[in-house]
């Protein structure tokens, strides 16, 4: 039997689907719905729950439930170029693009902090408590809730590199910096994986804590001496992004009949 709070969450989701509530705006209260529904209150609460494990709103304690913004951005193959931004200093990495402005949506922090996630220390080269730099970020498109949280821990040897821990206009300017004390040029690779949001980072990008996010974290090698010398997490809804490859062909996919296409069967 089809449940009554799938019937109502759908009547909701078309609403918020023809825009009666814009993004950020906040919906009327369990006890209106339960009203307008002619339903109690505990199955307007399912309604809601459904509707937040879907992306469509998030329920903020003192505050009510806020429609999201919950849209996937521009598709862009990601690839694998680091390109030189416009101003001629930092980086822009994978899928970036120029041409958006981006904001904090939090004051930027960057501080000599102990690292003690083993796992990011491991990749850094460096033994859980090390005092490191720490850059902490919360950042997006400037008509949007916050995309992504990015936290960039610095080697030891290079947090003393003049500009490293500043905020310059341009994004990766702070790389740029630790290339030009010695690092050039860095190499990076990048680690992938889906998880689920830790309350702190689930209220910094406005999402329900039930919502995967996509980590990706970036280990930054120095070209000097061929050690980490950055790893950077960066810390995504999983709603708002898509990672999008172009795949090629092996040597041993070729057409395995390169002088006779009548051997071709179609299909």
């Amino acid at each position: 039997m089809h449940s009554r709070y799938l019937d109502i969450a759908a009547k909701i989701r078309d609403r918020i689907e023809a825009n009666e509530w814009e993004p950020g705006a906040k919906l009327p209260r369990l006890d209106d719905f339960a009203a307008e529904y002619g339903a109690n209150r505990d199955t307007i609460g399912r309604a809601i729950a459904a509707l937040e494990a879907e992306g469509y709103v998030w329920a903020v304690q003192g505050r009510g439930i806020i429609v999201r913004y919950g849209t996937i951005r521009p598709r862009r193959p990601r690839g694998n170029l680091v390109k030189r931004n416009a101003t001629g200093t930092g980086y822009s990495f994978p899928s970036a693009t120029s041409q958006e402005v981006w904001k904090h949506h939090i004051p930027p922090v960057a501080a000599a902090e102990p690292l003690n996630d083993p796992r990011i220390a491991k990749l850094l080269k460096v033994e859980p408590g090390t005092q490191v730099m720490r850059r902490f970020r919360v950042t997006g498109p400037e008509a949007e809730p916050p995309f992504q949280i990015n936290i960039s821990w610095i080697h030891p040897r290079a947090a003393t590199v003049p500009g490293v821990a500043s905020q310059a206009p341009g994004p990766g300017d702070w790389l740029y910096r630790l290339e030009n004390a010695g690092h050039w040029p860095i190499s990076w690779i990048e680690i992938h994986r889906a998880r689920m949001p830790s309350k702190q980072e689930a209220a910094l990008l406005e999402i329900p804590t039930n919502l995967p996010v996509l980590e990706i974290v970036r280990v930054g090698t120095s070209g000097a001496d061929g050690q980490p010398v950055e790893v950077t997490e960066y810390i995504v809804a999983s709603d708002r992004v898509e990672t999008m490859h172009v795949l090629h062909r092996d040597e041993s996919a070729q057409d395995p009949w390169p002088d006779d296409s009548s051997e071709r069967t179609e299909g």
